[in-house]
């Protein structure tokens, strides 16, 4: 193990919560080539259509989201408390609540857009 590496800790419940709309909310944790982050979103509320270089699985803890999937939304799943997704790089995805959901996402790599606030697709005006 190179001696520069620092193990990290971390507890859900002390970190800070990010609003990123008023119904979506997330906490992130970063590594050098990847990231996890827990995200809270209300029943209802939409992640516009987007994609992204990262590799993405999402796993929902409590809730259920229902994703479209392709850039004409041809594809639909429902995934539930218990249940992974898994959406390759640059596959056109949008998900909407369909209850109060808690859903762990991990990207490789990390989602720079996430670090730096540039995602911007939360805020279009037609979603």
């Amino acid at each position: 193990m190179p001696t520069d590496a620092s193990v990290r800790f971390f507890r859900w419940s002390d970190m800070p919560k990010e609003t990123v709309t008023s119904e979506i909310s997330r906490r992130l944790i970063t590594g050098d080539r990847m990231m996890l982050a827990h995200v809270y979103l209300t029943k209802g509320s939409l992640v516009p259509q987007h994609s992204h270089e990262n590799e993405q699985i999402t796993y929902i803890l409590e809730g259920a989201l229902h994703f479209y999937i392709g850039a004409d939304r041809s594809e639909e799943i429902i995934v539930r408390a218990g249940e992974v997704l898994h959406i390759p790089s640059n596959v056109p995805h949008e998900a909407r609540a369909l209850e109060d959901t808690l859903d762990v996402d991990i990207f490789s790599p990390p989602r720079q857009d996430w670090l730096d606030h540039t995602d911007t697709y939360f805020h279009r005006k037609d979603a």
